[in-house]
């Protein structure tokens, strides 16, 4: 049964949250998938995780790209793992689906919007009730803070 981690984003927007968080996965030796809302929105993170820094390099791909499960993050907009990843990132609100695998499961929602903190409240629930291990993290000026 996967952890999840809450990322409450306040101070900065998730494509500039998302390579932080997926660097940390990649180097505690995880691979991840990023499940997004639309395929539109997998093509904007796709481009902006080629393009977050000059100093990095964050290896990824998606369904255009070929060769899924070489990828060591794979972005998609359905519910798949094809590169046998053990992080699920969930973003914009898309809901967990099967869980089989997956160690973490990561939900970043957007704390400036009211409807993404209610609905973040409701996949809180959803994954306590379902028994899984918690965590809320919240963004200072310093980095992450965790919360509970």
């Amino acid at each position: 049964m996967p952890e999840f981690r809450f990322y409450h984003l306040e101070r900065r927007r998730l494509d500039s949250a998302l390579p932080d968080i997926l660097e940390e996965a990649l180097a505690e030796g995880a691979r991840a998938v990023v499940q997004a809302p639309s395929g539109e929105q997998v093509e904007a993170l796709n481009e902006r995780l080629w393009t977050y820094s000059d100093e990095s390099f964050l290896p990824h791909g998606a369904a255009r790209d070929g060769e899924p499960e070489a990828q060591p993050v794979y972005l998609t907009d359905g519910e798949e793992n094809p590169n046998g990843a053990t992080m699920l990132v969930l973003v914009d609100g898309t809901e967990p689906g099967d869980l089989a695998g997956f160690s973490r499961c990561a939900d970043l929602f957007d704390g400036n919007d009211p409807d993404a903190v209610i609905a973040a409240r409701g996949r809180w629930r959803a994954a306590t009730a379902a028994g899984h291990t918690l965590t809320y993290w919240q963004q200072t000026e310093k980095g992450w803070e965790k919360k509970a």
